[in-house]
């Protein structure tokens, strides 16, 4: 039985795990030992529900787990609550944003290097089939050459969970799922409605619309060919899929996404909001990353 902890556990994605491990015959060898919130309620609530443990403090069963799942809202916390478990080397599922700031994802990385830590996580929405496929035509070229794309995504920009950060990593997410994880430029305006974002490749330009007043995401690509635009339908499907990664790795299985490819977007949303700030095509300064 591998022994789990989830610190943080505000959002839904702690209940689907949960829910998962309770249904899904081959996720019984996990079990959730711990949960921590800062939100007495939100942990309450799975105690509740399912019979977990109430941490008093993150750091309470560091040495004790096999494996750590953060999954709190504000991805400014995820740093602190993982470090006191990254020594151990367990393996490590980390929500969305991974954290907020470039420099708190180039030291995460490099202690999970130095540490032997496998990881996994960013946004379930990298697992609905539309992003698959629109991937997958990208890299084969499907119809012609990529000339531009388009994703919309729901933002919170006043949000208590980091504001702009608590959701922005689903749209830059899938933008990179797509079309590839390093974009070389940014230009951010705002709206009526939110924000748009010209994310810029050497070849083509993906225009990027974070809405307030919307909840469902979008995302298309224009080829030489024509053009493809559809409704990404997120599912429970994403979640499993999101969790059966993580279960690999309490297995032994390998980190399937490369390091710098998984703090990328933690770049880009930097310099969306340094665009937004000086109005300006901003570079994303990619050689920080090397860092790692």
């Amino acid at each position: 039985m591998f022994k789990v902890a989830i610190l943080g556990c505000e959002n839904s994605h702690a209940d689907g795990f949960l829910n998962s491990i309770k249904t899904i015959e081959r996720f019984s060898d996990v079990e959730v030992i711990g949960v921590y919130s800062e939100e007495s309620e939100a942990a309450q609530k799975l105690n509740n529900e399912y019979g977990v443990n109430i941490m008093e403090h993150y750091a309470d069963l560091a040495g004790k787990v096999d494996g750590v799942m953060v999954t709190a809202r504000h991805g400014g916390k995820h740093l602190e609550y993982i470090k006191p478990y990254i020594e151990s080397g367990v393996p490590v599922f980390m929500d969305k944003p991974i954290t907020i700031d470039i420099d708190e994802a180039v030291v995460m990385m490099r202690e999970f290097e130095k540490n032997g830590v496998r990881y996994t996580g960013g946004s379930s929405l990298r697992y609905c089939e539309l992003v698959k496929r629109l991937k997958g035509d990208v890299r084969e070229e499907k119809g012609g050459k990529t000339v531009g794309g388009v994703v919309r995504a729901p933002i919170h920009e006043h949000s208590e969970y980091g504001g702009f950060y608590f959701y922005a990593q689903h749209l830059v997410e899938i933008v990179c799922e797509i079309f590839g994880s390093f974009p070389e430029k940014v230009r951010t305006s705002r709206t009526a409605n939110g924000l748009t974002v010209i994310i810029s490749y050497a070849d083509y330009d993906v225009v990027g619309y974070y809405m307030e007043d919307i909840t469902d995401y979008f995302a298309g690509r224009m080829f030489e060919e024509g053009n493809t635009a559809e409704n990404i339908i997120v599912d429970s499907e994403c979640f499993i899929e999101e969790f059966e990664h993580f279960h690999e790795l309490l297995h032994g299985g390998k980190t399937r996404i490369d390091k710098k490819m998984f703090i990328a977007p933690v770049f880009i949303m930097n310099a969306i909001m340094v665009s937004l700030e000086s109005g300006k095509e901003e570079t994303i300064c990619w050689e920080r990353i090397n860092e790692i």
